[in-house]
C-alpha cells in the first residue's frame, strides 16, 4: 500500500526538498522502450539496442529499477542487456502497466528530508498537454512504484513533468514559460501559484524562469534540453552557434537570463555553454528534439547522448571537465531521440 502524507501538509512544511542530481543515488528507475509512435517498427530494434546499451553503463554506477510489461518483454530485453556484459546482478525487472519510456516524466519525484529519509512528490501527468491519450496511463506509475517502495506520498493537484524541472538542491529551481505557463497544463494557474506549488513540492522557493526550449520538442520547451544545473552554483547552457538556426535565439536569450539571474541566497551563476549538434532530423526532415544538454547524472558516470556531429567531442569534452571524478559515457542516440528524448527523459534517479 502506499502511504499518504499528513493530511493537508505538503513537503516543505514536513522538511523535504528535491536533491540535486549530482547527490548520491540508491537506484535509478527506467522503462525499457515500446511505444509504436516513439519508435516505429522499422526502429523498435535499433532503439532497444541502444538502450541495453545505457542500462550496460549506468549499472556500473547504481542499481537499475527496470519497468517491463510482462514476461516476454523482461526476456527479450534481458537478452539484449546481458548481450552488452553486464552484470544482471544490477538490474531488477518489474511488471508494469505503461505506455512511454520517458520515466522522467511521469515517475515520482524523490525528495528527501536532514534525517535522510524519502519521500515522493506526485504530480499529475497529462501526457504533455494531452496530446497522447493512449500515455494517460502513465500517470498511474507512481502509485504501482510505491507499492513497492512504501514512501509517503504528498500529492500536488497541478500538472508537471519532471523534465519541465531542474533543481540545484538548495532552493533554486530552472523550469520555462513555454511549458509550465502553457495553457495546455495548468490555465488556471498564475506564475505565482505555480511558484507557490514549486516551494512546497520541491522546497524550490527560488525559480528562474526561461522563455522557452528548443524546436521540434514535443514537450512544449522542457529544460532538461536547454540548461541544466552542475553543481550549487553552476549551469550549462545550450548554445547554438549558427545565427541562421531557429534555435540561436531562443537559446541567447536563455543564456542572457542565465547570466543575470542569481541563486536562491543572492550569488551569481558561473554559466557555461554547452553546444548543440545542429539539425538533427527524421526521414522526412521532421526536426528532432536533440541536444547534449540531456545527459544523466550518475554516481559515477555521466551518460551523454551524441549524434554523429563535430560538436560530439566538444560537448564531451566540456562534461568532462566539469565532472573530473565521474566518467563520460557518450552514447550514439539517434534512435531514441526519434521517439523525442533521450537519457534524461529516459531516466529517474531515486536518491540514496
Amino acid at each position: 500500500m502506499s502511504m499518504p502524507a499528513a493530511p493537508n501538509r505538503t513537503p516543505r512544511q514536513d522538511g523535504f526538498r528535491m536533491p540535486a542530481e549530482w547527490a548520491q543515488h540508491s537506484a535509478i528507475w527506467l522503462s525499457w522502450p515500446h511505444d509504436t509512435k516513439s519508435f516505429p517498427p522499422q526502429n523498435i530494434e535499433k532503439a532497444e539496442a541502444l538502450y541495453a546499451e545505457f542500462v550496460q553503463a549506468i549499472s556500473t554506477s547504481e542499481p537499475v529499477e527496470l519497468h517491463v510489461l510482462d514476461g516476454a518483454m523482461r526476456e527479450r530485453a534481458e537478452h539484449k542487456i546481458r548481450e552488452r556484459g553486464t552484470d544482471m546482478g544490477k538490474v531488477r525487472f518489474h511488471e508494469s502497466v505503461y505506455g512511454d519510456v520517458w520515466i522522467r516524466d511521469y515517475g515520482p519525484i524523490f525528495i528527501k528530508n536532514e534525517a535522510g529519509e524519502l519521500a515522493i512528490a506526485k504530480f499529475v501527468y497529462n501526457a504533455l498537454g494531452e496530446k497522447y491519450q493512449e500515455l494517460l496511463k502513465d500517470n498511474f506509475i507512481p502509485y504501482e512504484m510505491n507499492k513497492l517502495l512504501k514512501l509517503p506520498m504528498y500529492e500536488a493537484d497541478i500538472i508537471l513533468e519532471g523534465g519541465s524541472i531542474d533543481v540545484n538542491g538548495k532552493g533554486t529551481v530552472l523550469t520555462t514559460e513555454q511549458c509550465l505557463l502553457n495553457k495546455n497544463r495548468n490555465a488556471h494557474l498564475s506564475r505565482s501559484d505555480l511558484e507557490a506549488y514549486l516551494s512546497e513540492y520541491l522546497g524550490a522557493p527560488h525559480v528562474i524562469w526561461l522563455p522557452e526550449g528548443i524546436e521540434g520538442d514535443d514537450t512544449d520547451g522542457h529544460v532538461d534540453d536547454v540548461a541544466r544545473f552542475v553543481d550549487e552554483t553552476t549551469i550549462v547552457c545550450a548554445i547554438e552557434d549558427n545565427p541562421n538556426d531557429a534555435n540561436h535565439a531562443p537559446l541567447q536569450k536563455n543564456y542572457e537570463i542565465l547570466n543575470n539571474a542569481t541563486d536562491q541566497d543572492g550569488r551569481p551563476f558561473t554559466v557555461i555553454p554547452l553546444p548543440m549538434p545542429g539539425r538533427v532530423t527524421k526521414e522526412d526532415g521532421e526536426r528532432l528534439p536533440a541536444s547534449y544538454a540531456n545527459f544523466y547524472i550518475g554516481n559515477t558516470v555521466v551518460i551523454m547522448p551524441v549524434f554523429g556531429h563535430e560538436n560530439d567531442a566538444k560537448a564531451a569534452e566540456i562534461l568532462a571537465g566539469i565532472f573530473p571524478e565521474k566518467k563520460i559515457v557518450p552514447i550514439e542516440a539517434y534512435y531514441l531521440v526519434y521517439g523525442y528524448g533521450t537519457f534524461h527523459c529516459a531516466s529517474q534517479q531515486q536518491p540514496a
